[in-house]
């Protein structure tokens, strides 16, 4: 199992359409990698620090994937096409990281 997170900044005067992000950029996600060993996708929305300062991350997405392999074949497949879809939600970069869960 591996976990890809990408994590949206939060940076000033960026934008971010949260209503198309949940409306159709996590179900193209689903409709074209959920077949492909996706098993898994939690959405954190970045809402306070403990210091009260702005949130660095204005959302962050864990996708679990059942094995790097299909990771790798998801992304060799349709990743051109969901990476595509940023700029419709999101002006920033999103920061992209795949992780090995520690049990």
């Amino acid at each position: 199992m591996v976990v890809l997170s990408v994590l949206y900044p939060n940076t000033s005067g960026s934008r971010f359409d949260e209503s198309y992000y949940l409306a159709t950029h996590i179900p193209l996600l689903r409709a074209r990698w959920d077949g492909m060993g996706l098993t898994e996708v939690r959405m954190l929305r970045g809402t306070a620090t403990p210091a009260g300062s702005p949130v660095p991350y204005r959302f962050t997405t864990l996708l679990t994937f059942s094995s790097g392999e299909a990771l790798q074949g998801a992304l060799s497949t349709h990743g051109a096409e969901i990476l595509g879809d940023v700029p419709r939600f999101t002006d920033v970069q999103p920061l992209i990281q795949v992780n090995d869960p520690v049990d």
